[in-house]
């Protein structure tokens, strides 16, 4: 899910540079390094945040849990 959203966040982001060109200075609106970097920062945060509930779903005993539902 997360690499379906950086795509396509990431193909909006290029579709909509024109917007974007107007705020930017010295840098160019479609710079490649600049899109890597956003998107491996939001990799990592959502690898995070999938990390931290499923850190406490690994504590929870599997008898346990399937006696709750």
């Amino acid at each position: 899910m997360a690499a379906f959203g950086l795509a396509v966040g990431a193909a909006g982001a290029f579709a909509l540079t024109w917007m974007m060109t107007a705020m930017l200075f010295e840098v160019r609106p479609t710079d490649p390094a600049i899109f890597v970097a956003v998107a491996l920062v939001l990799a990592m945060v959502a690898c995070i945040a999938s990390l931290i509930p499923s850190a406490h779903a690994i504590r929870i005993p599997p008898a346990s849990a399937l006696r709750y539902e």
